[in-house]
């Protein structure tokens, strides 16, 4: 099998799993991976920003991936995002993946301090010489402040274990610019889920998004419909899709809290988004119903 295979298609990026009293769940963590594994996705995305990972300590980060992985490890392709905001952390998680079995890891550059590119590739390489791991560079420069340039990408690919990038940048023509670019073949995933349908057509291979675990039949159907080349269905999937992002964004909670509350209303209790980041608010809860009512239609519609 191509060693990328085991990659392409719709994996969620999976929501930080808390108790009634705000600590890691290895209960509801096993809960939600096998939910996925039911819905048919190809894979999780666990740690990274959807999981609240910088608001998690190294210790609970690890707790979380293991039951992951005790629940559909080898069933669905793991990869694991170990960045942190140490090399020495983020070596440690990686070396942790490896010992449980993942498929893969990822980390975006290191954050808070704006540093040279030979910097974020001596970050990125402490993972990648740390495993033997396929790795992939996570591309988010509107919440890191780092956008990556093509000549670090293709530095990094001097390294094997490097197979692609979760591009997570506005541009869609920059999942063109990696790929042409690149010094051989990668993988792309797309990462703004507002624009799935264009990154796909684009070139991107996969998807990683945040609003996948809460949507995934529609991410699979307009997949699907690029798949068997009816762009015109894929569109009109991805317009559903982007007036209940939309939506969901227009609440005081974050988006994380509100999609945790559109879980729980379908049984599917993760907890409440970890502080700093707000919860959902009274005037919240009559538009979290209308979001959550207008995710089952769109189910519906499009079964």
């Amino acid at each position: 099998m191509d060693r990328l295979e085991k990659y392409k298609g719709i994996i969620p990026a999976f929501y930080a799993c808390y108790d009634d009293e705000g600590n890691i769940s290895p209960e509801r963590v096993q809960m939600l991976a096998k939910h996925y594994l039911e819905v048919g996705v190809k894979g999780l995305y666990v740690g990274g920003s959807s999981g609240e990972c910088i608001y998690q300590n190294v210790a609970e980060r690890k707790t979380v991936l293991e039951n992951v992985m005790a629940a559909v490890g080898g069933k669905m392709t793991i990869i694991a995002h170990v960045a942190a905001t140490s090399t020495r952390d983020s070596v440690e998680l990686a070396k942790h993946a490896e010992q449980l079995g993942v498929d893969a890891l990822a980390a975006i550059p290191p954050i808070y301090f704006g540093l040279p590119e030979t910097a974020i590739a001596d970050y990125w390489s402490a993972m990648v010489d740390a495993t033997a791991l396929d790795f992939i560079i996570y591309n988010i420069p509107q919440t890191t402040g780092y956008a990556l340039s093509t000549n670090l990408l293709n530095l990094m690919l001097e390294k094997d274990q490097v197979i692609g990038v979760k591009n997570s940048s506005m541009p869609v023509q920059d999942i063109y610019a990696f790929k042409a670019s690149a010094k051989r073949e990668i993988i792309i995933f797309n990462g703004p889920d507002e624009q799935f349908v264009a990154g796909r057509v684009m070139g991107a291979e996969a998807g990683i998004g945040g609003t996948y675990g809460v949507m995934p039949e529609l991410f699979l159907k307009a997949n699907e419909a690029i798949e068997k080349g009816d762009i015109a269905l894929a569109r009109k999937i991805q317009y559903k899709i982007n007036d209940i992002i939309f939506g969901m964004v227009k609440c005081e909670g974050h988006l994380y809290d509100v999609i945790k509350a559109i879980l729980a209303m379908n049984g599917l209790n993760v907890g409440s988004a970890r502080g700093p980041l707000p919860r959902i608010s009274e005037k919240d809860q009559a538009q979290v119903k209308a979001m959550h009512d207008l995710i089952e239609e769109a189910k519906k519609e499009f079964k």
